[in-house]
């Protein structure tokens, strides 16, 4: 049984974060491990607190896990704290870790920004360089290239700039993109574009969580970067289109809508 780990944050009611990611790795017939980088009090309708892991606390989940269960895929999530960050990078390249998926969680699709100055370096200059592929929202495709991202031509741009600096593939989620929500797929100069369906279900929370893990967990398997994005999104489509309704605000999808 391929063995995935996700590094993120706690999400208590369930919808993104870690319990996401613990759901969608084990529908994928995976192992599910997980190191907790932050607990939040939130539910469908917003976050009320967030409360830090120490980063002597994730470097000991960290050694614990990968002197033992040696992960097959690393998916990480929302990490805040510059200090966190650097034990993560350090671990990741202690124990020669692969197939490293990295949500680039900066900036929210409404430009919120979401890590501070500091955090944010640290991210760019020891983390995702060490990442198999990011996947940066439009947000965060604008901040890490410095192209203003208006239309499909400037997420090509954009992700041109990217790899002068980053080797990994770049995933950009083009959903909040003014006429349309298609992905794009830049891979050593090649361009694969995913056509995202509309669908009508506003409960969309913890999408790009889980869209990461399902990527760990097909990178897990051996499959190349551009099917292992396709069969992803192809779970994520799922489990909208299954119209899970939960909560009073943002509700989560339908992890389960294969079983």
């Amino acid at each position: 049984m391929n063995k995935v780990l996700s590094i993120a944050g706690s999400d208590c009611s369930g919808g993104a974060g870690i319990q996401a990611d613990i759901k969608t790795i084990t529908v994928h017939k995976m192992y599910a491990m997980s190191v907790i980088t932050a607990l939040t009090a939130q539910n469908t309708t917003g976050i009320r607190s967030v409360y830090e892991v120490s980063p002597h606390f994730v470097s000991e989940q960290l050694d614990m896990i990968c002197s033992d269960i040696r992960p097959d895929a690393v998916k990480i999530g929302m990490v805040s704290d510059p200090a966190i960050i650097e034990v993560i990078a350090e671990k990741l390249i202690l124990y020669e870790l692969m197939n490293i998926v990295l949500d680039p969680v900066m900036i929210s699709t409404s430009g919120k920004k979401l890590l501070k100055e500091e955090a944010s370096q640290v991210l760019v200059s020891k983390l995702i360089p060490l990442a198999s592929v990011i996947t940066p929202n439009l947000s965060e495709a604008e901040f890490l290239s410095g192209v203003k991202i208006q239309s499909k031509e400037d997420m090509i741009q954009a992700a041109k700039e990217i790899a002068l600096w980053y080797d990994g593939s770049i995933l950009i989620k083009g959903g909040h993109l003014e006429g349309s929500s298609d992905d794009l797929l830049y891979e050593k100069g090649d361009l694969i574009w995913f056509e995202q369906v509309n669908i009508d279900n506003p409960n969309t929370h913890g999408t790009g969580c889980t869209l990461s893990s399902a990527i760990a967990c097909n990178i897990s398997e051996g499959k190349d970067m551009a099917q292992s994005v396709a069969l992803a999104k192809e779970f994520i489509t799922g489990a909208i289109q299954a119209g899970l309704s939960i909560g009073n605000g943002n509700g989560p999808l339908n992890h389960c809508w294969r079983l």
